[in-house]
């Protein structure tokens, strides 16, 4: 039994979970959290591919996931920075509140 289309099944539930959650939520910090769902399902197709894949003692699939875990932490401590200026900005983390780019209120 082949267990790779049930870890690429995996992922998929889990980046639709991920996607769903971008789209549908207001908050941000909810958003952030669907986008790191989205990135780990990806890390999970990169050691899936690399642990079935037809070199599995060649660490490439392993060094993906590493350098993919950099940029979402990268991501997450930038994303969060962002929302705590708008909320010291605008004192909501709402989306649909933010609507413009501009810094002063009309």
């Amino acid at each position: 039994m082949n267990p790779l289309p049930t870890v690429v099944l995996l992922s998929c539930l889990l980046f639709a979970i991920g996607l769903g959650g971008v789209l549908t939520r207001r908050n941000a910090i909810v958003v952030l959290i669907g986008i790191e769902f989205m990135l780990n399902a990806a890390n999970l197709n990169f050691i899936a591919f690399w642990r079935y894949g037809p070199e599995p003692e060649a660490l490439r699939g392993v060094m993906f996931a590493l350098f993919s875990i950099a940029v979402a932490a990268a991501e997450a401590a930038v994303g969060l920075a962002i929302v705590l200026a708008i909320y010291r900005h605008w004192r909501t983390a709402d989306l649909d509140d933010v609507d413009e780019l501009r810094g002063d209120r009309l």
